[in-house]
């Protein structure tokens, strides 16, 4: 019977890390709008590329691989790159709200954990690598726009993953 419950546990746990990976993914896209329409609105001088594909270049050129990849091979790795670290931040989110079962609503609990991902990101790990997407390289409009971005992503992230939790 224990053997039982224990199985029930990994597949219920396997199924919820799958729903964080499809939610993360799902509120990619919105988040992804969002950042390029927004990036319009910037000053020009603020126009250039928008972080994933800045972090996406510096990996290939530390990779040395840029030099085999024209604009379009680029540009895809960016958007799986992107859409990627999306799911893979779903997952985390899942498996942080489920743990912590706050009495907020779930828009709330995204929108808080989608500026923790872009403090985590962009003032921890970014600035740690050396990498110039970082915040603290970024100026304010650049690092307000991806903040709002990451409140999109976040509250569309948490609002998929509670209702997976619940089908």
């Amino acid at each position: 019977m224990a053997h039982n419950a224990s199985v029930k546990t990994v597949q219920y746990g396997n199924t919820s890390l799958l729903h964080g990976a499809i939610a993360g993914f799902v509120g990619t896209l919105p988040m992804t709008i969002f950042m390029l329409v927004m990036h319009r609105v910037l000053p020009k001088w603020q126009q250039y590329a928008l972080p994933p594909e800045e972090i996406t270049d510096e990996l290939e050129d530390r990779a040395d691989i840029d030099k085999y990849m024209d604009k379009k091979q680029h540009f895809g790795v960016a958007l799986v790159s992107h859409f990627g670290y999306g799911a893979a931040m779903g997952v985390l989110y899942n498996f942080l709200a489920k743990r912590a079962s706050l009495p907020v609503p779930a828009v709330l609990k995204g929108a808080v954990f989608g500026v923790a991902v872009w403090a985590w990101s962009y003032l921890g790990w970014l600035p740690a690598m050396e990498f110039s997407a970082a915040a603290t390289d970024e100026p304010l409009r650049r690092n307000i726009l991806m903040i709002a971005a990451h409140v999109v992503w976040g509250s569309v992230t948490a609002l998929v993953a509670d209702f997976l939790e619940h089908q």
